[in-house]
């Protein structure tokens, strides 16, 4: 096992998630088998308490776990199934060996941070970085771990000597280390300045850490003379100092990487079995980014959320509306409009956010109403999903935004004035949406209904289930505590409101569709984090399709796109699943 430690340097939030990210893609493009772990230095056994506002999207995996949004990342760039083990925190790790102290497995020792500890992290990374993560079930060759956090943090010590041990365990060939840091560029000045970088790797290699590659985040190339600087100061040659500077898109990321020879010194490094020949999947991923720099059509999305002033809150959202509206050849323009601003009591108190509020969302393509959690914002939501429904918008409502999409038709077209959520108002007439069986009010971690479940399709004429390619059913991962009252659902099904994708025992209400609209969609499930650079998420898909005034069309040549719209140019197939197949991406 070869293993790459991502560390960071001046700042969080410098982009390591996504360099990580990119180096495990290059490497996978070689043929070699790549898994990631992501360590978190705080407390929290894991994401799932978090506020979207202190630490972004909670990330939800196939077996439920709740983890940090890097995951999404990892999963999105290398196509790959991580577990909650992927993502360690330090209350995993102490939690862990207070457990063994617990039940004496130390054998009356005093339990301290070196060793016990220490060898807690070691040993997880071990045995995760050989757990397979791609469909063909074979043992990863490689694994990419990335170090939360910068270094010198008081919590991230532990995770630093530990690594400082495990080089020495594992011995040189087998461990490589990647440090990312920031090079400012005053304006006063307009000079790249290195001193942040220089003291950042003596930090390091003063904690007994010493980078094989300085990554340098930077807004304009690096010049020469600053490189010459950094590799004189760092104790690293010209070549092992890259230059990752402000691109257009994500996707242009590994590209860069590759162009300054990242891949051949890692491999040269770490001595890893592989040939350098021409490689489809970096080929493909250059196709997308030059197309996503090419696109002149434009179609507008209305993101209607109560998280709207930080976008990492709809990290997986926004990537997999991106995904859609590139395997349409559009350029994605999202309108992030807080929902609390639809409402009455702002049009009272700040009447020009209100009508701003209003003017962005009446002059968008389509609406999102995105999944969310507590009462502030809700009523505003109801008055969006209200106008897209009343208007004929193309709409799609995720987790809450499906259940408010019950309780706005429940209000306004059966008439049941007070028909709202248990979640707001427990005393409602008509609870529309209820807490689930197995929900523990008095627990907040871990408590929801988590994960990959199944959805059966009751319809063979739903919209949904022709996107996904007409499929008796899906597996999706969810993420919540309510649910549509199955008791009332006869009352909706009367009025054209159709229930079409429930669980396998038909008591969970999983996916709506509207008659008469050009597509009303609300899904119970979380789709955005399966979506794919080259094989979009199908809701997402067909609410940018009917948005680009697409869907019809689509639909009618059997889910196929205009070959302009392919992802490459000589082959006359056009759905992007079948791209996908022939590049097994």
């Amino acid at each position: 096992m070869k293993y790459i430690l991502v560390t960071g340097g001046v700042i969080s939030g410098i982009g390591k998630g996504i360099i990580a990210s990119s180096v495990g893609l290059i490497l996978k493009s070689c043929g070699l088998h790549v898994t990631a772990i992501k360590i978190d230095p705080y407390i929290n056994i894991d994401a799932g308490t978090f506020s979207p506002y202190e630490h972004g999207e909670v990330f939800v995996l196939d077996d439920g776990g709740e983890v940090d949004l890097d995951l999404g990342n990892y999963e999105r760039f290398l196509d790959i199934r991580l577990t909650r083990d992927n993502n360690l925190t330090t209350g995993k790790i102490y939690q862990s060996v207070i457990n063994k102290e617990r039940r004496g497995d130390y054998l009356g020792k005093t339990v301290q941070v070196v060793p016990h500890i220490t060898d807690a992290i070691q040993e997880w990374v071990v045995k995760q970085a050989k757990i397979s993560v791609d469909d063909d079930g074979v043992e990863p060759q490689v694994c990419v771990i990335e170090l939360g956090g910068t270094v010198g943090d008081i919590e991230s010590m532990p995770f630093i000597e530990a690594f400082r041990q495990f080089q020495f365990k594992v011995k040189r060939d087998n461990f490589c280390n990647i440090h990312v840091s920031l090079v400012p560029q005053p304006c006063a000045t307009g000079e790249q300045k290195t001193k942040p970088t220089q003291n950042s790797v003596r930090e390091l290699r003063g904690l007994g850490l010493s980078p094989d590659l300085i990554m340098c985040r930077c807004a304009t190339p690096l010049e020469n003379a600053v490189k010459e600087k950094i590799s004189m100061f760092c104790h690293v040659e010209p070549t092992q100092v890259i230059c990752v500077a402000d691109v257009s898109s994500i996707y242009r990321v590994p590209l860069l990487l590759e162009d300054q020879g990242v891949v051949g010194y890692i491999c040269q490094r770490l001595d890893l079995p592989i040939e350098m020949r021409a490689r489809k999947m970096l080929t493909k991923w250059k196709e997308m980014s030059d197309r996503s720099d090419r696109l002149l059509e434009h179609v507008s999305i209305a993101l209607v959320g109560k998280y709207t002033k930080f976008s990492d809150s709809y990290a997986s959202v926004i990537k997999a509306l991106e995904h859609s509206a590139l395997a349409i050849n559009h350029k994605l323009e999202i309108k992030f409009i807080d929902s609390a601003d639809l409402e009455p009591n702002t049009l009272q108190e700040e009447p020009v956010k209100y009508h701003e509020a209003w003017q962005k969302l009446c002059s968008a393509d389509g609406v999102l109403v995105p999944g969310g959690f507590g009462v502030r914002g809700t009523e505003g939501k109801i008055q969006a999903i209200s106008w897209a429904r009343k208007k004929k918008k193309p709409f799609l409502g995720v987790c809450l935004g499906m259940q408010l999409a019950v309780c706005e038709f429940a209000r306004n077209v059966l008439g049941w004035q007070d028909a709202n959520s248990t979640e707001f108002h427990p005393e409602s007439k008509h609870p529309v949406v209820i807490d689930m069986p197995e929900h523990n009010p008095g627990q907040m971690g871990g408590t929801m209904r988590l994960g990959k479940r199944r959805t059966i399709f009751k319809s063979n004429t739903s919209i949904l289930r022709k996107l996904y390619g007409d499929v008796d059913y899906v597996d999706e991962r969810h993420r919540h505590r309510f649910e549509v009252n199955p008791e009332l659902k006869h009352h909706f099904e009367e009025r054209g409101f159709h229930f079409v994708g429930q669980d396998v025992e038909g008591e969970r209400m999983e996916v709506i569709e509207l008659d008469d609209h050009a597509y009303f969609v609300g899904v119970q499930y979380h789709p955005e984090f399966t979506s794919r650079p080259i094989k979009p998420s199908p809701p997402y898909f067909g609410l940018l399709l009917a948005a680009a005034g697409k869907l019809q069309s689509y639909l009618q040549k059997g889910c196929r796109l205009s070959p302009r719209d392919t992802y490459s140019d000589r082959s006359d197939s056009s759905s992007p699943d079948s791209e996908i197949a022939e590049l097994k991406f």
